[in-house]
């Protein structure tokens, strides 16, 4: 395994809702893990092994600044898990569409 191949599944990694949120907290910006702890009712502690999941995932990077690191989301893997979902958006779109046309052609007597 090369150092850019992630060490966990990104499918995996935001199975858990406290990760998504990490997620929906770095979009756009870099955060230190005080930062990030502050936002949740856990330790500083659980909020840092949920960072190291994501990280291993390749979904946040890490940089040293100092004594301080600090994470920012990287997306690319996002998108593996944007076209696994797409596949069903299709699948329901379809659905919905026979159904519309079921309903249209069979009007309900009155």
């Amino acid at each position: 395994m090369t150092a850019c191949e992630p060490l966990r599944d990104p499918f995996q990694a935001v199975a858990d809702p406290t990760r998504r949120e990490i997620l929906h907290l770095l979009a756009g910006r870099q955060l230190s893990i005080a930062a990030i702890a502050a936002h949740f009712p856990i330790s500083r502690t659980a909020v840092n092994k949920h960072l190291r999941v994501l990280v291993e995932a390749g979904l946040l990077s890490r940089e040293r600044a100092g004594r301080e690191s600090r994470y920012r989301l990287r997306a690319g893997p996002l998108l593996e898990i944007q076209q696994w979902v797409a596949q069903y958006e299709r699948y329901w779109d379809d659905r919905l569409e026979s159904l519309r046309r079921y309903v249209e052609s069979n009007p309900e007597d009155k």
